[in-house]
């Protein structure tokens, strides 16, 4: 069914149930302490959570007020969230550099890799390079972000909320344009640790 159909589907049955729907109560937000850690290594983590395979975007931004260039990271931790409104997601490192600059801009367009970008990817998964060099793009018609020619699609958003999830921020934009491009290889996938194409 996909995000989406999901989505409407939650949509339509949330208008159709009779009477008012009842919320459940908010749940006590505490932090966790260092003795209620689950017993999981990061390796062991990354290892099994890698066999979900995931698209590959990146995320990026216009320069903001007194930054000279755009600013751009290579994202797989990236999903739709809501249909009405509509509203994405994707996820960051809290010590990431590009995320403060994309902050600043308050607006990003997620830019989804077709199969053969995975050297664009690298490029912009590289801390402290010229990511822009050498790569084409225009500007998203709402945003003025840096839309990759090539994409297989493009969401051009604003940012509504930041949510903190461990060691990530949880980044929630609502849908100002999107389109698709053109992808005659469909999307470009990540899978055990090596991009993808999704086969037939």
């Amino acid at each position: 069914m996909g995000h989406a159909g999901a989505a409407a589907a939650a949509v339509r049955y949330l208008r159709s149930a009779p009477g008012p729907v009842e919320t459940l109560p908010r749940p006590t937000l505490r932090c966790v302490g260092e003795d209620e850690r689950a017993p999981v290594a990061q390796d062991e983590f990354r290892r099994v959570l890698g066999n979900f395979a995931t698209g590959v975007t990146v995320i990026t931004a216009p320069a903001a007020e007194g930054e000279d260039s755009p600013a751009g990271f290579a994202c797989q931790s990236f999903a739709s969230l809501s249909l009405d409104p509509p509203l994405v997601i994707f996820m960051v490192g809290r010590t990431s550099t590009t995320w403060p600059r994309i902050a600043r801009a308050g607006v990003f367009c997620v830019n989804v890799l077709n199969a053969a970008q995975g050297e664009l990817c690298r490029g912009f998964a590289v801390s402290g390079a010229d990511k822009f060099a050498g790569v084409p793009y225009d500007a998203a018609p709402v945003s003025g972000s840096p839309r990759l020619t090539g994409t297989a699609a493009w969401i051009d958003c604003t940012i509504q909320a930041v949510h903190t999830g461990g060691d990530h921020l949880i980044v929630v934009g609502r849908v100002d344009a999107l389109d698709t491009g053109e992808a005659p290889d469909g999307p470009l996938m990540f899978h055990r640790g090596k991009f993808r194409r999704l086969d037939g």
